[in-house]
């Protein structure tokens, strides 16, 4: 998959939702490739008390329950377009549920990425 393609398919999971007055999601949309060259997908969920997570967690969520770990690629778009950088506590699972992940190549833009390591350079 092309990372163009990827951060495609995060953008268009952004579409917000509000379920109720406690909850808002999907402002944004993450994607990610694994070396299996499998594609898992999640939105993020912001509650009124600090109790949801970010789109990347949720498309880490999706990989695992598929028994995979490492992944190749990845990207995060909010609702207005822009590719987001993973947030440190995002940067940290992803390292710690597979070493080989500070391999991964993560999309800054339409024409940017970094590894995850020169993201977590003193892990």
């Amino acid at each position: 998959m092309e990372p163009q393609e990827l951060i495609a398919l995060a953008a268009s999971l952004a579409r917000p939702f509000t379920p109720s007055a406690d909850c808002s999601t999907a402002t944004v949309g993450a994607a990610l490739v694994t070396a299996e060259s499998n594609l898992f997908t999640g939105v993020c969920i912001d509650t009124r008390w600090s109790l949801g997570f970010c789109a990347e967690h949720a498309a880490i969520a999706e990989m695992l329950k598929a028994r995979q770990s490492n992944v190749r690629m990845m990207a995060a778009v909010n609702e207005d377009g822009v590719v987001l950088p993973p947030c440190g506590r995002c940067r940290e699972l992803l390292w710690q549920i597979d070493d080989r992940n500070r391999d991964t190549w993560v999309l800054l833009g339409f024409d940017e990425g970094a590894w995850l390591h020169e993201l977590l350079p003193r892990r």
